[in-house]
């Protein structure tokens, strides 16, 4: 349900004063998301990864096959993480939106998502016209 217009004022005043009030906190807020998520899940596949080398070479050289396969399983799933991590990553001083879909190859379905826009456009403006017509009166 989408936020009544006086709700938006209040709101963007909250957001003005935390501004005014504490602008390197509002920063910080503003900062933390899905960008720092995923660059933080592909540091961690990274180091797994290198975990994994580790193990694949210690398993070598030990002799013992079932180290070298569990090295390569890490190296493996570490790898699929960073990938994945890496493609949902939005680029720098790009703003992902809340609702956007995905398509299988990891790319924004933006086709969906401007589809369900339009028919959640039509939806909200026919729910305001009823509203408008119930306080006329």
């Amino acid at each position: 349900m989408p936020l009544s217009e006086h709700e938006q004022r209040m709101l963007e005043q909250m957001e003005r004063a935390l501004y005014a009030e504490d602008p390197k906190f509002a920063t910080a807020l503003e900062g933390s998301g899905l960008r720092t998520y995923t660059r933080r899940r592909v540091y961690q596949a990274v180091a797994g990864f290198l975990v994994g080398i580790a193990l694949l070479m210690a398993g070598m050289v030990a002799q013992l096959i079932w180290v070298s396969v569990v090295g390569f399983l890490v190296m493996l799933g570490c790898a699929v993480l960073a990938v994945t991590g890496w493609r949902k990553a939005p680029k720098p001083g790009e703003q992902p939106a809340a609702g956007t879909a995905t398509a299988p190859g990891g790319a924004p379905a933006r086709r969906q998502t401007r589809q369900r826009r339009s028919v959640m456009d039509r939806i909200e403006q026919r729910w305001q016209r009823r509203r408008d017509e119930q306080q006329g009166q």
